[in-house]
């Protein structure tokens, strides 16, 4: 029987300062070839457990490892098979690409003939070997980032810390570091991401961690995570204003009924024996023309709110379901600490 030894794995970690606990119990474990993110409010801990991840810190309590390897008893062996990128650039803006990650593999103790094999590896994997001779100030912020990605893998580790490793960058930018991501975990890297960015979590993560004040509150895979707070929510988006309040009440029977057991039957038919009162958590918004409300049964409610619209001749901008945001996720589950 084979076992896989986690990339990263995290015990019971703690971390004070100033008598204020940072970090109390940490508890992770990251898989090969996966991404891993870790999010929460500002002070929830997640910059001290990258740093003592990354043997920039030590912990007070618990314990922690990387590939198998303590970052307390190992942390040469540790600083060899990590990667870190954190939110700032680090990579010097008068040299060219080349010559940063050549500098980067002779800080990191590759000898010249090696460091230069090692840079041209990882401006192909890249993509930056056109730009190579050309200085970095004339890069755009999305070639930055990807050199500043090559300069974290520059001794192929096999476990990667991005630390807001987007922020600042355009769109355009961000879907080119994503694609570097991606590109990575397939071959193999296992990555921890932290960001505020959380639709780059919910693009890139296989699974998450929410931190709040030090703890864990919840973790699991993004759909998971939206679904652990909260029903479908269907909108609805009238195109005239005067239909408004006739709409509210189309989006409300269509909930009861469906709460109830009522399927996808016509609205407007007596509602099922037992069907619930008002929908109290249905929401308008008379500057955009949007009711709002959360559905138990998402496609038999779509199905009678739109046979009721069509039969009023109501006109709809749109309909449309969706479930939780990662955004709401966190907003709930971190709610006290603001």
């Amino acid at each position: 029987m084979t076992t896989t030894i986690p990339a990263i794995r995290a015990e019971g970690l703690t971390r004070e300062y100033g008598g204020v606990r940072v970090l109390d119990g940490l508890d992770l474990e990251v898989p090969p070839g996966t991404v891993h993110g870790l999010l929460g409010p500002n002070g929830a801990g997640k910059t001290t457990a990258v740093r003592i991840l990354a043997t920039l810190l030590a912990p007070h309590g618990g314990r922690a490892s990387v590939a198998g390897h303590d970052v307390v008893r190992e942390a040469r062996a540790v600083r060899r098979r990590l990667g870190l990128v954190g939110q700032n650039a680090a990579v010097d803006e008068i040299l060219g690409g080349r010559d940063n990650l050549v500098m980067f593999g002779r800080l990191s103790h590759l000898g010249t003939r090696a460091a230069r094999v090692r840079a041209d590896e990882l401006l192909e994997q890249f993509g930056l070997t056109e730009a190579a001779g050309r200085p970095v100030s004339t890069y755009s912020g999305g070639m930055r980032r990807r050199l500043d990605l090559a300069a974290g893998l520059i001794l192929a580790p096999g476990v990667l810390v991005l630390d807001e490793p987007t922020t600042g960058l355009d769109p355009g930018a961000r879907r080119e570091v994503w694609q570097s991501v991606r590109a990575l975990v397939a071959g193999g890297t296992a990555v921890l991401l932290t960001t505020q960015y959380l639709e780059e979590v919910d693009q890139l993560a296989d699974a998450i961690s929410v931190l709040d004040r030090g703890k864990v509150v919840a973790s699991g895979t993004p759909d998971e995570l939206k679904a652990s707070i909260g029903q479908d929510r269907i909108d609805v988006v009238v195109t005239h204003e005067d239909d408004l309040a006739a709409a509210v009440r189309i989006v409300a029977e269509a909930v009861r009924a469906t709460r109830a057991g009522g399927g996808s039957g016509p609205v407007g038919a007596p509602d099922p024996v037992g069907a619930p009162g008002p929908v109290g958590d249905l929401e308008t918004d008379t500057a955009t023309r949007r009711v709002t409300a959360t559905v138990t049964d998402r496609m038999a409610t779509l199905t009678r709110v739109v046979r009721a619209l069509d039969d009023a001749r109501i006109e709809a901008d749109d309909v449309a379901l969706r479930r939780p945001t990662l955004d709401e996720v966190v907003l709930q589950l971190t709610k006290e600490s603001r």
